[in-house]
């Protein structure tokens, strides 16, 4: 019995989309309608890696922490190499199996609408605190640094 895609493909959308006890839910249903094969639990291990990536952000040296999810160019030629991979006779079932289902969440990564990700400068200019200088019964604590820088 085939891997269901419809299910892998869900389960992709749901860690992109950070939900992960859905995603973790996902995972379960396509975990019971896999057969006890190496190539499947290779396939398996790679999906079930890629949730604990997402889920913790702090892993510097992970790919999905560094993927761009935006850049479709380089999706489809990491898609690519993880093909290359996959029908390299020398992997084994379990590598193979690995390899076909980063491929697979390349597939999915590639036909998404993901925003880029905002830059640094982006984001402090979001973060800027908006004080009201004419009220001057209004205390903020940006005044308040202000006015302690002063004296």
């Amino acid at each position: 019995m085939p891997i269901p895609q419809a299910l892998v493909a869900r389960y992709f959308q749901l860690i992109v989309s950070r939900q992960f006890a859905e995603a973790e839910r996902e995972l379960e249903r396509v975990k019971q309608k896999m057969q006890k094969t190496d190539w499947n639990r290779g396939y398996f291990r790679a999906l079930y890696g890629m949730y604990l990536t997402r889920k913790n952000t702090n892993d510097d040296y992970a790919f999905f922490t560094k993927l761009d999810l935006s850049d479709k160019v380089n999706l489809h030629a990491y898609r690519k190499e993880f093909l290359d991979h996959m029908r390299n006779g020398l992997h084994g079932d379990f590598d193979r199996g690995y390899f076909s289902a980063w491929a697979d969440c390349m597939r999915i990564l590639t036909r998404m609408e993901i925003a880029a990700p905002q830059s640094d400068k982006a984001a402090e200019a979001e973060e800027k605190i908006e004080t009201v200088r004419s009220d001057k019964s209004q205390a903020t604590i940006a005044n308040f640094f202000q006015k302690s820088e002063n004296e």
